[in-house]
């Protein structure tokens, strides 16, 4: 391909670019303000107006490469070229906004408009009969189809991913985790609009019974007192340190042991029915700021929720 074709190529390639980033935007507008206002009916009317003007600009589009596109030598045949772009660079838009609704970033508002006309081109490129013109389309191709199906959504997780983070991070003097007793785990946790709890179950859940729950609120009173007037089914006590013991009986023979101490501004407490007091006794002395490693993998592993 000598100098003036590959001049005329590259006028009309960016002649596709221009002209559809201009008319794709502004059609898409109209498509949604007449589905919006006027329903199927007014959308039928933009598109019977919208399609043949947009074949008619790609025609023109065609005319610097009539003697470089075979496909464009002709009137017909530019009209069947313009039919051909419109059609598979539609598609190319569509998937496009798919990747979009899915949470892909596409940058600015100016740069999705200077993305719409790129399919067109794109597409324009592989009727171009030269080589390195179109491997270059195809390389625009595969890169795009890799952001969409693979970069960007893998971005979009982790914009999601550091969102939900931050937004546990807004009470972090509640945010307190204790270590899982032996042989359970970290079930699930929960960020409440004033405490946070964790559940702890046994890691062959299903084969073995268990549960500890841990809770960090706002100290309700100065000191953690002993509910008044005791029941006579619970027997409670505050040590020299300020840490609360209650043993309730509860129905089956069992005991539900509670133990409560204060963590600086904020009050832990852990409850279990299943776990022999020896063992409950060694979680609240592990509980500690939860960690943004910690938080992180809660998140991954979908074993926190923010209750409203």
């Amino acid at each position: 391909m000598n100098r003036g074709k590959r001049a005329l190529t590259a006028l009309h390639l960016i002649l596709v670019w221009a002209l559809m980033a201009a008319v794709v935007p502004a059609l898409g507008l109209a498509l949604v303000l007449s589905a919006w206002d006027g329903g199927a009916g007014a959308t039928v009317v933009v598109l019977a107006l919208g399609v043949p003007l947009a074949l008619g600009l790609l025609t023109v589009a065609s005319l610097p490469a009539r003697t470089v596109v075979p496909l464009c030598g002709s009137a017909p045949q530019r009209l069947g070229w313009a039919a051909l772009v419109l059609l598979l660079g539609t598609l190319g838009v569509l998937a496009g906004l798919a990747s979009y609704g899915a949470g892909v970033g596409l940058g600015s508002a100016g740069t999705g408009i200077a993305l719409a006309g790129v399919p067109y081109a794109v597409t324009a490129a592989l009727f171009v009969p030269s080589r390195w013109v179109r491997l270059g389309a195809l390389a625009v191709l595969a890169t795009a189809v890799a952001y969409g199906a693979f970069v960007g959504p893998a971005q979009a997780q982790q914009r999601h991913h550091e969102a939900e983070v931050a937004r546990y991070r807004e009470k972090p003097e509640l945010l307190y985790l204790g270590a899982a007793p032996p042989g359970m785990q970290v079930s699930r946790a929960e960020v409440g609009p004033a405490s946070f709890s964790v559940e702890y179950r046994p890691v062959r859940e299903g084969y073995e019974v268990g549960y500890v729950g841990l809770t960090v609120r706002p100290p309700l009173t100065p000191a953690l007192p002993c509910p008044e007037p005791a029941h006579s089914r619970v027997a409670c006590t505050v040590d020299a340190h300020g840490e609360m013991r209650r043993v309730r009986d509860a129905p089956g023979g069992s005991r539900e042991v509670t133990l409560a101490r204060r963590l600086g501004n904020a009050e832990a407490q852990v409850t279990s029915q299943t776990l022999d007091e020896p063992g409950l006794r060694h979680l609240p002395g592990t509980v500690h700021p939860l960690s943004d490693t910690e938080l992180q993998m809660l998140t991954r592993e979908k074993k926190i929720n923010h209750r409203i």
